[in-house]
């Protein structure tokens, strides 16, 4: 699908493609029944909007995809289509993009979209120093080089390439990377990497300047955020958005924590969810004319072990938490029929490169003797800690997973923290259970998590072999052939048993009869853009 048109890139594969405005638009066709005009009312949490590029909830660009747009689009569907940008094109190598930034686009302050301004936020995106989750992928990392300095914990500093992102003319980038990378396009459609103002200064709240047809005009974190059409420029001018016609006046998130959610659509309270959890479906299923829709996902719950603590920095230790867990039966007694099984390799069956591994079977005396060599004679107390961010099915997730391992002598106790406090440790205790959100490709999330030094690396798992087969998968763009590279790279994670890692689980949505375009997504991301009330 590199370089290739969307449309050309369904019938490439065999399949229909989904309706849309056209080839160079990331939006659906246009519903000659929809009508202007009212406000949506979303439930969900309410977050800061400081610096885009450090956010670390999805609710947070949530709230601000109205208002800043990508260079790219990933759909519901899975398919990246040009967003900012008109196109793009890759060398044979992988290792050139030529990127084709899309003409007509206004900012909010009446100036037009340039190269220079994507440029800007592409090379803002790969300085290190700006302590960006987007360094964790590939295409920004590409544009990085190892400076020979260490910082004060000893690792290897990185910095910008010199000439990493070059200008061609009004409407045209060039990005000459390190390294071959794949996903380019899929990378500039990840939610960190929202297209701010060159003038931009933090927090974004006060100085609100996009590309999109909102804007936001109130924000009270943990309680409301409302934005609103933009009709003019801020110079006093009409503003006209390049995407076509939109229809809604005001879109209104309002803070409620996600067991609340459902029970806020029931009351009326708002029109939209942002995701119905699999432990209210039934309730959901009880609103008159309530709309429920899924699509399945690559959202998964990691409960990674870092490697580099007691006691998981013994391998015998992980792999006896591995051998004792039962990783369909957790799945099962979670989400029952719903979502598929993981096998501790973070690639999901719905990744094009996906490669089925055979599945070892459960092995508690195997964990035992582990268990002894490693000298837990006794077993072993640890601690994992969830914060149910997602829902409460991630603390029904480890204390599974507890049931299971006590078999073998493991005794777990779960801590539950709130969602908030869990986004400050996440990262720094030996034991957690961390969500990852969905991916289009499988080689993404795995450069995020598990290559060396990277910024979510929260397991602190490193590995040169590991990092050296990850680049040469993505630096193949025949699937068949990729996916062959990537049984190596499922073969090294899994082997090392850096996570218990059960499941992969669909998304569900909420919304009342009233709401029109408002589609499930899988990495839960809110395309408001063409949504409409009847």
């Amino acid at each position: 699908m590199l370089g290739v048109a969307a449309g050309s890139a369904y019938a490439m594969a065999g399949l229909a493609a989904p309706t849309m405005s056209g080839e160079t638009l990331p939006f659906p066709a246009v519903d000659p029944r929809a009508k202007r005009g009212g406000t949506l009312r979303v439930g969900q949490m309410v977050g800061r909007m400081y610096d885009p590029a450090t956010y670390n909830w999805n609710e947070m660009s949530n709230q601000t995809r109205p208002m800043l747009e990508y260079l790219t689009m990933v759909g519901p569907d899975n398919v990246v289509r040009p967003m900012l940008l008109e196109s793009w094109q890759p060398s044979a190598d992988l290792k050139t993009w030529i990127l084709r930034v899309r003409g007509g686009v206004m900012w909010h302050n009446g100036e037009e979209l340039t190269a220079e301004h994507v440029a800007w936020n592409i090379r803002r995106w790969a300085d290190p120093s700006l302590g960006s989750s987007n360094l964790g992928l590939s295409t920004f990392a590409a544009l990085t080089e190892y400076s020979g300095d260490k910082d004060p914990k000893g690792s290897a500093v990185r910095r910008p390439l010199p000439n990493g992102v070059e200008v061609l003319d009004a409407r045209t980038v060039r990005l000459n990377l390190a390294q071959p990378v794949l996903s380019v396009a899929e990378d500039c459609g990840e939610y960190c990497t929202l297209v701010v103002h060159p003038s931009f200064k933090p927090p974004l709240s006060r100085n609100p300047i996009g590309t999109g047809p909102y804007t936001v005009t109130e924000l009270r974190v943990a309680e409301r955020c409302i934005l609103k059409r933009v009709t003019q420029t801020t110079d006093g001018k009409p503003f006209r958005y390049w995407g076509g016609d939109v229809y809604l006046d005001e879109i209104h998130f309002y803070h409620y924590e996600q067991e609340n959610q459902t029970i806020a659509l029931a009351s009326g309270s708002v029109d939209a969810v942002y995701e119905l959890t699999i432990d209210q479906l039934e309730l959901a299923q009880s609103i008159p004319g309530a709309q429920i829709s899924s699509v399945q996902s690559a959202q998964t719950l990691c409960c990674r072990m870092q490697v580099d603590a007691k006691p998981f920095d013994d391998i015998r230790v992980r792999r006896a938490m591995v051998k004792a867990a039962d990783n369909a039966a957790i799945k099962n007694l979670v989400f029952g029929e719903h979502g598929s099984v993981g096998h501790n390799f973070h690639v999901a069956p719905i990744h094009p490169e996906y490669a089925a591994l055979p599945v070892p079977a459960r092995d508690v005396a195997g964990a035992r003797q582990l268990l002894r060599e490693a000298g837990y004679e006794n077993g072993l107390d640890v601690t994992i800690v969830v914060g149910n961010n997602d829902g409460p099915w991630q603390q029904a997730v480890c204390e599974a997973l507890r049931d299971q391992v006590k078999e073998a002598g493991i005794r777990i106790a779960v801590d539950v923290v709130s969602a908030s406090k869990f986004w400050e440790v996440w990262n720094k205790v030996p034991f957690g259970a961390t969500s990852w959100g969905h991916r289009p490709l499988g080689t993404m999330a795995l450069a995020q998590a598990y290559r060396s030094g990277a910024s979510w690396n929260d397991s602190h798992f490193a590995d040169a072999a590991f990092d050296a087969a990850l680049s040469d998968a993505e630096s193949t763009i025949d699937v068949v052939a990729r996916r062959e590279k990537m049984m190596k790279v499922e073969h090294i994670l899994r082997d090392a048993a850096v996570a218990v890692q059960p499941l992969w689980r669909p998304i569900f949505i909420l919304a009342s009869s009233k709401v029109q375009g408002y589609r499930p997504h899988p990495a839960r991301q809110m395309q408001l853009t063409k949504v409409w009330l009847a």
